[in-house]
């Protein structure tokens, strides 16, 4: 049976929104880009091949749906700019195969301008067919949050922003069969820096609760209360927590270089962030130290290896560069994570804890870096020699907080 829709990319951001059209009852076909590791269990992988969706097989399928989704990843590149190479990928295969009347809908983290100014030129070349007029084109920026059960594409209010009002009716219309609420933006460039801004929103509050662990820490103030009690503020607050780092899909965007200039505040908050994996070491170390011991042949237990609590994706995890500066020091590497059997460090494995308990009592230093459903760190306190919880996971007093 022909499919209805077409998601190009079936990383992060695609897995979900073809979860969602499946569920949706939309007949939906499944096209990769590269080498994409999805966040979906098999369990849920089974069912959506149950519900009607299926891989493509070839790009022949590409030109027989109403409705393509682009959702290539978008890694930083070398220049710490967005790589948009499989985004063209995607764009040259689809322009290809492209009919008249098709909706292209691109979801991939870009920068404003580029649905018009980069995808437009692809398409309207490889199809010589017109945008606005011979199929539609519109940017939404995906509202993906691996794990959250609270929040899914049904209840996520979706933005839509096309090249002409038509472009965006017929974006909602398709939109409209998964989400209760579509919003509707002036344009693709709008929509486009709905992500921006979003994303933006959220490195910048991790960076500053990140130095206000630090602060803390230095002042011997316990940021943990501090947050508990000012999220009881019913308006002007949102509360974030500090951690070893910032990981998963969303990268950061200053615009440097683009637009001119460069956020200053985001341009800060990653330069932030990114020495937080290093302070990590520092207070373990410091906490080496402080209890006679030293870093050089420790033997140091890493909890929690993900980007995300209960789930097995490690994209951009900090647990990489604090086990590389940790095993630089001269530690004893091993690491315990439910979601990952098998760890690699610079081409080399890193033991992995079979028992918790056994494991976290016979390292010189635990550290928590995320704090997986599964663990009950009650006991995990009470076994460990020494504990550094990155997290505040930990009932009061009952280990070292970041």
């Amino acid at each position: 049976m022909p499919a209805d829709l077409a998601v190009i990319g079936l990383g992060p951001l695609g897995l979900p929104l073809a979860q969602a059209a499946v569920a949706a009852g939309i007949p939906t076909v499944g096209y990769k880009t590269g080498p994409e590791p999805g966040s979906l269990s098999p369990a849920e992988l089974r069912r959506m091949l149950s519900g009607g969706f299926r891989h493509a097989a070839g790009p022949s399928e590409l030109g027989r749906v109403r409705t393509a989704v682009i959702c290539a990843p978008t890694p930083r590149s070398a220049d710490g700019g967005l790589d948009l190479s499989q985004v063209e990928a995607a764009a040259r295969i689809l322009a290809a195969r492209l009919r008249p009347h098709t909706t292209v809908i691109l979801e991939s983290p870009v920068y404003p301008g580029t649905t018009e100014e980069f995808l437009r030129p692809l398409l309207e070349e490889g199809s010589r067919l017109r945008a606005g007029r011979d199929f539609h084109l519109a940017y939404s920026p995906s509202r993906v949050d691996p794990g959250n059960r609270d929040f899914t594409p049904g209840n996520t209010p979706k933005v839509i922003g096309g090249l002409t009002p038509a472009c965006t009716e017929s974006a909602a219309a398709f939109y409209g069969r998964l989400t209760d609420k579509v919003v509707r933006a002036r344009g693709p460039r709008e929509a486009e820096t709905v992500q921006l801004l979003e994303t933006n929103y959220r490195h910048v509050n991790i960076a500053l609760v990140n130095e206000m662990a630090v602060l803390c820490h230095d002042l011997g103030v316990d940021l943990w209360d501090v947050i508990r009690c000012a999220e009881t503020k019913p308006f002007g607050f949102q509360a974030f927590r500090p951690g070893p780092g910032v990981g998963g899909h969303a990268v950061s965007q200053d615009l440097t270089g683009r637009a001119g200039r460069g956020l200053r505040m985001v341009e800060l908050a990653q330069q932030v962030n990114s020495r937080m994996p290093r302070y990590v070491v520092q207070r373990a170390a410091t906490l080496l130290n402080e209890h006679g011991k030293s870093a050089r042949g420790a033997r140091v237990l890493l909890l929690g290896v993900t980007y995300k609590p209960d789930l097995a994706d490690q994209q951009a995890t900090p647990a990489q560069e604090i086990a590389i500066r940790l095993m630089e020091l001269g530690a004893a590497i091993s690491y315990h994570d439910p979601h990952i059997p098998s760890w690699s460090i610079i081409d080399r494995p890193v033991p992995r804890a079979d028992s918790l308990y056994e494991a976290a009592a016979e390292a010189d230093l635990t550290i928590l870096l995320q704090n997986h459903r599964t663990y009950d760190l009650q006991g995990l306190s009470v076994k460990a020699q020494l504990l550094l919880d990155t997290r505040g996971a930990t009932p009061t007093g009952a280990a070292h907080r970041l």
